[in-house]
């Protein structure tokens, strides 16, 4: 019998346990398990007509390729030599494994999990793990597994479409109901905060700077922290404390950013229509730490940390806080909220690198939020690139017919 089950993905769960899970539950009834996005839209029968080209018998990692131009950070400098070489899946398109794969790999994390401690790109790790160095199967290309919209013209042919609008489930959040933090520091003075000037900080009704050194000039608020190379725990620890505060006016949402973070606020204030401030949330790029030996997860800092009032609130009152005030500040709110089995919610349009560093077919069918370092780059014109819309800032339209497909 052919019978393809269909597994609807988090984009950064930890596969390991998931391929046991999976081999336990459809092990017997099923030849295909199929990983779709959120967004991903199936054409069944076409589907079933594709994947019966293979013989389910064997094992088989299926999808739509990417790959890296150049060799980067996320994904560990891997093929440093050649990364185009290596291909994984864009889980837009969805992506497939046949049963036998799905076996041997549940008997394989049993001895061996995932080797890096860091979640960073789960498509690229994942097919690494598949692949364990020519041991196992690389991705096989199906070209009917696309990321077109549905009604592009070039899908005719596709088993899968993606929807690749901005995500909104109402009106915008008021411009006025995101309080935003600029963490900088004395050095980045005459630097970066000057790009935040040219670029997104007209976007913002209420926003600071916090710095090692008060300069009115920006102006920039002195939190009281000494200034440290890495981590910067007690600068967002002293953030999250004067959101609290009546030192700022009460907003219901709190944005925290790097001076070298490219943000843009208006797709922000769509996709916040989909969230409750009165629910704990806590939204970004998540990443993972030891998720195959108990670990937890955490929205890297870099591509921007949005918190709810109630989440703030939730913090604090547990108590949590820095070790040191170099701690990783992203990864100690990743700890705390893990304790207190408060979610974090992954979104795939905020960024923690820049846009060389991701594959330009992965980028091609997203509106992005935000990108991150100004390394060998323009970030003026990065940002007017990426993160700008055609209609202007001021005037978006937000309905899903309004917002550019590509860019």
């Amino acid at each position: 019998m052919f019978i393809p089950s269909i597994v609807l993905q988090a984009c950064s769960v930890c596969f390991c346990p998931l391929s046991f899970s999976l081999s336990a539950t459809f092990g017997k009834n099923s030849s295909w398990i199929l990983f779709l996005e959120e967004q991903t839209n199936v054409k069944l029968d076409r589907l079933l007509h594709i994947l019966r080209k293979f013989d389910a018998e064997k094992e088989w990692f299926l999808g739509k390729p990417l790959h890296d131009d150049e060799s980067t950070i996320i994904h560990h400098y891997a093929f440093a030599d050649n990364p185009s070489v290596f291909k994984y899946p864009d889980f837009g398109a969805s992506w497939a494994l046949s049963l036998p794969l799905i076996n041997r790999l549940a008997e394989k994390v049993k001895d061996e999990p995932l080797k890096s401690d860091f979640t960073i790109d789960l498509k690229h790790e994942i097919a690494l793990y598949i692949w364990d160095n020519g041991n196992g199967p690389s991705l096989t290309a199906v070209p009917e597994l696309c990321t077109y919209p549905e009604k592009d013209p070039r899908s005719q042919h596709c088993a899968t479409t993606l929807d690749t609008y901005l995500p909104v489930c109402g009106m915008p959040v008021k411009n006025e109901d995101i309080f935003v933090a600029v963490k900088t520091c004395k050095k980045f003075h005459t630097e970066r905060v000057p790009v935040v000037k040219r670029t997104w900080e007209r976007q913002a009704a209420l926003l600071e700077y916090y710095s090692d050194h008060a300069d009115p000039s920006i102006p920039t608020i002195d939190l009281g922290v000494p200034n440290t190379e890495r981590g910067h725990c007690g600068k967002t620890f002293a953030i999250l404390k004067r959101f609290l505060s009546a030192d700022v006016p009460r907003t219901n949402w709190l944005l925290i950013v790097d001076d070298d973070t490219l943000i843009s606020l208006p797709r922000l204030r769509a996709l916040l229509s989909c969230y409750r401030p009165d629910e704990p949330v806590t939204l970004g790029e998540r990443y993972g730490y030891g998720l195959g030996q108990g670990g937890y997860s955490y929205i890297t800092g870099g591509g921007g940390m949005l918190f709810s009032r109630e989440a703030v609130s939730r913090l604090l009152a547990s108590g949590c806080k820095c070790y040191s005030n170099d701690a990783p500040d992203d990864m100690v709110l990743g700890m705390c909220l893990n304790a207190l089995g408060l979610p974090v919610t992954h979104s795939p349009l905020f960024h923690q690198a820049r846009p060389e560093d991701y594959a330009k077919e992965y980028l091609a069918h997203q509106v992005p939020i935000s990108f991150h370092k100004h390394w060998n780059i323009d970030p003026v014109a990065i940002f007017h690139k990426w993160l700008v819309d055609d209609a202007g800032d001021t005037n978006l339209d937000f309905s899903q017919e309004g917002i550019k497909e590509e860019l």
